[in-house]
C-alpha cells in the first residue's frame, strides 16, 4: 500500500470539499458487483468533484484557495482506481474510493475505524467558487468554523472532532505566517521553530507539520498541543482560546478513546452529505476527468 502518511489528512479534507439528500447508501453496496473492491482499496493504497483536473474550458476545485498546493495524494487515488478498473470496470466510483481510502489511511496510522456507506456516483462537474466558499479557511475564528460546518449539517461537536484530523498532515507557510509573526496566543518555541521554515516575506509553499509532536500518528496530540498554545493554524488554536470549544478540546486531550468515538461518528455523517446516487452522475473511468 502506498504510504498513508502524506495522504490521510488530504483524504479527509477531500471528503469535506466534495459534494457528497441522504440516499440509499449501503456498506454492502459492492458485495455482488465487485466483492474485491474494499480489499483492493486497502492494498493499493463525497462525489469526487475535487479530483477533477482543470482543462482549457473547465476550472475545478484543486486550485481553490484552501486546496491550492495543499491537497496531496491524488496519485494514490489514481493508483487505486487503476487497480479497481482492472477487476471491475466502471463499477466503483471515485467518490467511494475516496471515502474508503480516507478510513484506511486513518486506520493505518493508528486511528479508529468506521463503517463507510457505499453507493455514491461521481459528479460530472466541480465548482471553484463553491470550494472557496465552503471549505473552512485557516484564518477562521471559532464562530466561522461552527457556521461553516453547520452549513453542511454538522454540529459544533462534529467540527471539533473532525478538526482532530490535523493530528497528521502539513500546512503551507502562507497559511500560518500571520499567526507566527503577529499573534500572541502561540507558544514562543513553536513560533521560533516555524519561522525557521517560514520567512516573513518568502517561502509561501514551504510546509510544516500540523502536529510536530507525533506527525505520523493518528492520535490526540493535536488537542494536547492546543492546550499548550501550539496550534499551527489560527483556526486550530480557536478550539482552545477561552471559548465554547475549550471543554471538548480538553476532554479529547486527555481521553483519546472519546476523540476516536466522536471522530468516527462525525466521519460517517460527513460521508453521507448529499451523495449522488441512482442514475445521476456517472462512474468515472479516470478520476481526474469526466467520461
Amino acid at each position: 500500500m502506498a504510504s498513508p502518511k502524506p495522504f490521510a489528512c488530504s483524504a479527509i479534507a477531500l471528503l469535506f470539499a466534495a459534494n457528497l439528500v441522504s440516499a440509499q447508501l449501503s456498506a454492502n453496496f459492492y458485495d455482488k458487483s465487485c466483492p474485491n473492491a474494499l480489499p483492493t482499496i486497502r492494498i493499493a493504497g463525497c462525489d469526487g468533484s475535487v479530483l477533477l483536473d482543470d482543462t482549457p474550458t473547465f476550472t475545478g476545485e484543486k486550485t481553490a484557495a484552501p486546496n491550492n498546493n495543499s491537497l496531496r495524494g491524488f496519485d494514490v487515488i489514481d493508483n487505486i482506481k487503476a487497480h479497481i478498473e482492472g477487476i471491475c470496470p466502471q463499477v466503483v466510483s471515485c467518490a467511494d474510493i475516496l471515502a474508503v481510502a480516507a478510513r484506511e489511511s486513518v486506520v493505518a496510522l493508528g486511528g479508529p475505524t468506521w463503517v463507510v456507506q457505499l453507493g455514491r456516483r461521481d459528479s460530472t462537474t466541480a465548482s471553484l467558487d463553491t470550494a472557496n466558499n465552503d471549505i473552512p479557511a485557516p484564518t477562521f475564528d471559532l464562530g466561522d468554523l461552527t457556521k461553516s460546518f453547520s452549513n453542511k449539517g454538522l454540529s459544533a461537536t462534529d467540527m471539533i472532532a473532525l478538526s482532530g484530523a490535523h493530528t497528521i498532515g502539513q500546512a503551507r507557510c502562507v497559511n500560518f505566517r500571520n499567526r507566527i509573526y503577529s499573534e500572541t496566543n502561540i507558544d514562543t518555541s513553536l513560533a521560533t521553530s516555524l519561522k525557521s521554515n517560514c520567512p516573513n516575506t518568502t517561502g509561501d509553499n514551504n510546509i510544516s507539520p500540523l502536529d510536530a509532536s507525533t506527525p505520523y500518528a493518528f492520535d490526540n496530540f493535536y488537542y494536547k498541543n492546543l492546550l499548550n498554545k501550539k496550534g499551527v493554524l489560527h483556526s486550530d488554536q480557536q478550539l482552545f482560546n477561552g471559548g465554547s470549544a475549550d471543554s471538548q478540546t480538553t476532554t479529547y486531550s486527555s481521553n483519546m478513546a472519546t476523540f476516536f468515538t466522536d471522530f468516527s461518528a462525525a466521519m460517517v455523517k460527513m460521508g453521507n452529505i448529499n451523495p449522488i446516487t441512482g442514475s445521476s452522475g456517472q462512474i468515472r473511468k479516470n478520476c481526474r476527468k469526466v467520461n
